[in-house]
């Protein structure tokens, strides 16, 4: 009988190979370098990840910079035609987060050559383009980011910056005024164009379209920019001041929105207003016309809250304001803490000083994680709006600076007296308090009564505190920074 030979065994796979077939964990595929010390021009990210049930934290966090890098859910053997070490993202820090379980910061590096130069288009598409739907999270924040001066330095930056909106506006000192037109759908042009003049007349520096009046039915883009163009030049004149009105240029398509922007500066406007609705690329192709064209763009924050609001899921604002102030807007949103929006103060800090300085040192107390070198790109002035009150300006002050816009809509336009009323209230508090805090007094303690001094010699003034004195908006945030809890001030 013929002898049977049993076949060879085979030989154990090294499942630990970077290029052996089959599925490895992101953590052995080299996504996972604790010992890894980032360069100076690397992209840095911090999430907050929340694994699922069973999910090993380290793995989900190589997983998150295998996933928003080059990695995909088993080994390619086109790994062997690149320079994959180098190509990889590499997670290198993995912290719980002090009272919150099951979350845990994740710290993550990227080359600078995974990106396209001056562009959040691809930017954004490589950092949160897949990895938030990745099922073995339940969820996923980006919390910060560092942008490397290198790569800062391929971007346009604002188009103007404060300072030079200053020199346009001619305005020092103090910060700018500023109103929505209310309602802020369903009045005529003409109507519309009356509401802009009474404010400007008042006092205010600006008026404002808002995010959702384009050119609907009962009032046509072109007739509200001529109307507000007349009543801007009425104020002005009455005033002897500059003045603008964002005239909201948002549109279905580029096309139509140059359109509406090249109209704006032929009649006079030095101020446009897009819609972070109308997508990064869109916002970077008009900030670049805003630069050639000597005209300040504004940024209304539209459908922000969706993605920024939630503490474990989204992108958080600071972010967001980093890609608006790289993209190259003038103004943005950023929140009033003691308004009717979501403002925690020490996060709300956290967002001034990323648009407003130009080199930021990390403070985990008003959630900044990284440093930031912004190599002079110009600052972006924060926009302070949403419930805001006369009687409020000493915290407004105190809170947010001067390098601000103050915009007062229904402590405007909701004066019982009118809308130049509520104007002249509004300007007469700011001057009284500027006054105050430029003589050394504490406004913060002294406020009430330096208002209430004031309101003295001030009829609309005097009707605005009493009419809104007990307004408040007093609710828990629900983004504040992880190092320490802090309610929303009153």
């Amino acid at each position: 009988m013929p002898t049977i030979v049993p076949p060879p065994a085979e030989a154990p796979v090294d499942r630990s190979s970077r290029l052996t077939a089959g599925v490895s964990e992101y953590s052995k595929m080299g996504y996972w370098q604790p010992d890894y010390v980032p360069k100076d021009s690397d992209v840095l990210c911090a999430f907050r990840v929340t694994p699922q049930d069973g999910v090993d934290p380290v793995e989900a966090a190589a997983a998150v910079a295998g996933e928003s890098s080059t990695a995909t859910w088993t080994v390619v053997w086109t790994d062997r035609l690149t320079d994959y070490p180098r190509y990889q993202a590499k997670a290198y820090r993995c912290e719980p987060i002090p009272g919150r379980p099951g979350e845990y910061m994740a710290y993550i590096a990227y080359d600078l050559d995974l990106f396209e130069e001056g562009s959040i288009a691809n930017l954004t598409s490589s950092i949160i383009g897949n990895v938030f739907g990745f099922k073995a999270l339940r969820a996923l924040r980006l919390e910060d980011m560092r942008i490397p001066a290198i790569y800062a330095k391929t971007f346009q930056g604002p188009a103007h910056g404060i300072v030079m909106e200053r020199e346009l506006l001619n305005k020092y000192g103090r910060p700018l005024l500023g109103a929505t037109v209310k309602p802020k759908l369903g009045l005529s042009a003409r109507n519309y164009g009356r509401v802009v003049y009474e404010a400007l007349k008042g006092g205010l520096d600006f008026t404002k379209d808002d995010e959702n009046i384009n050119s609907q039915p009962f009032m046509k883009w072109r007739d509200r920019f001529l109307y507000c163009q007349e009543a801007i030049e009425a104020g002005q004149a009455a005033s002897g001041e500059i003045k603008g009105h964002y005239m909201n240029v948002t549109a279905a398509d580029m096309e139509s929105m140059y359109e509406r922007a090249e109209f704006a500066k032929e009649i006079g406007s030095v101020i446009i207003m897009i819609d972070l609705t109308v997508g990064y690329t869109a916002m970077q192709s008009m900030a670049k016309w805003a630069r050639r064209n000597g005209v300040i763009l504004h940024l209304h924050r539209a459908g922000h809250s969706t993605f920024t609001r939630q503490k474990s899921h989204g992108v958080s604002f600071r972010v967001l304001a980093k890609w608006c102030r790289l993209i190259g807007v003038d103004h943005i949103h950023a929140g009033t803490v003691v308004g009717k929006l979501e403002g925690d103060p020490a996060t709300t800090k956290g967002y001034y000083r990323t648009l407003r300085e130009n080199r930021i040192e990390a403070d985990p107390r008003i959630g900044l994680l990284f440093d930031q070198d912004w190599v002079s790109l110009p600052g972006c002035m924060p926009v302070a709006s949403g419930g805001i009150h006369a009687g409020q300006m000493h915290q407004l002050v105190d809170l947010l600076g001067e390098d601000v816009v103050l915009q007062f809509g229904g402590g405007t336009i909701g004066h019982p007296d009118g809308i130049a009323a509520g104007a002249t209230a509004n300007r007469v508090a700011l001057e009284a308090m500027i006054l105050a805090r430029n003589e050394g007094r504490d406004i913060v303690n002294e406020g009430p009564e330096i208002l209430r001094d004031a309101a003295c010699g001030c009829g609309p003034l005097a009707r605005a505190l009493d009419i809104w004195k007990d307004i408040s908006f007093e609710y828990t945030s629900t983004d504040t920074p992880d190092v320490v809890a802090t309610p929303t001030r009153a």
